[in-house]
């Protein structure tokens, strides 16, 4: 199992992945990893711009997609990284939002990609993150859990019950 960016996927697999997706008729996590009505080159530079400071113009933060890649070089995954985090972001979202594709889902992938994107944080300086997930989302609950998340609160978003955790590096 690898971790890449986006720009390291092919055109290919994403479609592949997304199909998948849409014709379970779920929604699609993280929402970054969506069409969006655009083409495979369009959403690349997408992607790219959404890790510039141009987004918080656009009144989001910058943030960065990640793709979890099995052995057969076939997409499980996505895992998407918010820089930093806004009001909102800290209220409901975090900086990490993920999701695996129907057909990979409880085989501990969640958690891979997860552990797999905290390491690339923590050699990168990052000291916490914020992650969170509805109350009655119990399979990411244990995915956050498993990977090092302290339970701080349970406040109400939108009418919805929301865990909030923090994972700290080692030894922060």
């Amino acid at each position: 199992m690898k971790l890449v960016k986006y720009l390291e996927i092919h055109k290919n697999q994403y479609e592949e992945y997304i199909r998948e997706w849409e014709e379970s008729g779920e929604n699609i996590v993280p929402y970054a990893a969506t069409r969006m009505d655009k083409s495979f080159a369009e959403l690349q530079e997408k992607w790219k711009e959404d890790e510039t400071e141009i987004m918080y113009q656009k009144g989001f933060v910058p943030s960065t997609l990640y793709f979890l890649i099995g052995p057969e070089e076939q997409i499980y995954g996505a895992i998407h990284f918010r820089h930093q985090l806004n009001d909102r972001l800290r209220q409901n979202g975090g900086h990490i939002g993920y999701g695996i594709r129907p057909s990979k889902r409880q085989n501990g992938y969640a958690s891979e990609m997860l552990s797999l994107l905290l390491d690339e944080l923590w050699k990168k300086g990052y000291r916490e993150v914020l992650i969170t997930c509805d109350d009655d989302n119990a399979p990411s609950a244990k995915t956050i859990e498993k990977n090092g998340g302290i339970l701080r609160d349970k406040p109400v978003f939108e009418g919805k019950l929301t865990r909030r955790y923090w994972i700290n590096a080692p030894g922060s």
